[in-house]
């Protein structure tokens, strides 16, 4: 059985660690309801720029040529895994990096693919493989605003314009709730419709200035650019979700070890004593034999 020393030092580690999860569940809850507050506003705007952006598209008869949407053969392929900079948060970024593997090994197995991580421990993971990084624009999350993300989705629009990817995927936790975030695989390039865009374009006429092609020109960069910033924000606030969800759990792991490490000291404080008492009454016994 450990000394009483040991087992008081235990519970004073055990008692700071409970106070620094506390504090970061604390900070985690407050960084949370800002980034909800952002995602929440964000997701309205994001889908509805979409539907007016599907249905100007499918009435424009031939009007424009959208580079965006141009489908080529899968032979080069660009995969976005969104993580956190910072770990203690669960499972949030192992799931990023499980999805973003499996995809590697299952849908894109024949593919050349390259890596562009946003958040540093997507960029320490995929820094150590042999895939093509893009380690330009990981540390988004250090200035997290729409100006610092736009750079990178620019980049990525680009290259896929001069074709150096015939498809980008975004991998990222979509926000649930606190305690639920979802791994989401999306296809950012080409553009994919809407599966309910048809029926809507039918309901909605629009009157276009100066003209459709233009509009569209303008339009689709924009709305490409608000979807890349809508993943960011949604695993933004997955990950203080996340990490506050663990941090609280850390918490009550922290106070059902306490319960055990403190029942273990008065055990041992009490057996202690008894081997005292036990030493005090022997040797009062040998001194009364003499």
């Amino acid at each position: 059985m450990a000394n009483l020393k040991e087992v008081k030092q235990r519970i004073n580690s055990v008692m700071s660690t409970q106070q620094i999860t506390k504090a970061m569940k604390m900070v985690s809850a407050a960084k949370l309801r800002r980034a909800q507050d952002k995602i929440v506003q964000m997701r309205p705007y994001s889908q509805k720029l979409t539907t007016i952006l599907n249905n100007v598209s499918a009435s424009a008869e031939g009007a424009a040529d959208i580079v965006y949407a141009t489908k080529r053969e899968t032979k080069k392929v660009l995969l976005v895994p969104i993580t956190s900079d910072k770990g203690l948060c669960g499972a949030f970024n192992t799931n990023i990096i499980k999805a973003t593997n499996a995809a590697i090994k299952g849908q894109f197995a024949e593919a050349e693919v390259s890596i562009l991580p946003l958040g540093k421990k997507s960029f320490e993971y995929y820094k150590k493989s042999s895939f093509t990084l893009v380690n330009s624009y990981y540390g988004v999350f250090q200035n997290l605003t729409f100006d610092t993300v736009r750079e990178a989705a620019e980049y990525v629009m680009n290259s896929f314009v001069a074709g150096e990817y015939d498809q980008v995927f975004l991998v990222f936790n979509e926000f649930k709730n606190v305690a639920t975030q979802i791994v989401r695989t999306e296809q950012f390039l080409p553009m994919a419709p809407s599966e309910s865009s048809e029926v809507k374009t039918a309901e909605t006429d629009y009157i276009l200035e100066p003209s459709r092609a233009y509009i569209i020109e303008e339009l689709v960069p924009t709305s490409l650019k608000i979807q890349f910033y809508k993943a960011v924000l949604e695993s933004n606030a997955s990950e203080h979700g996340a990490r506050m969800t663990a941090m609280d759990k850390a918490t009550e792991n922290a106070g059902e070890l306490l319960k055990e490490l403190k029942l273990m000291y008065n055990r041992t404080r009490q057996a202690a004593i008894t081997n005292e008492i036990l030493e005090i009454v022997a040797g009062a016994n040998a001194l009364g034999g003499k």
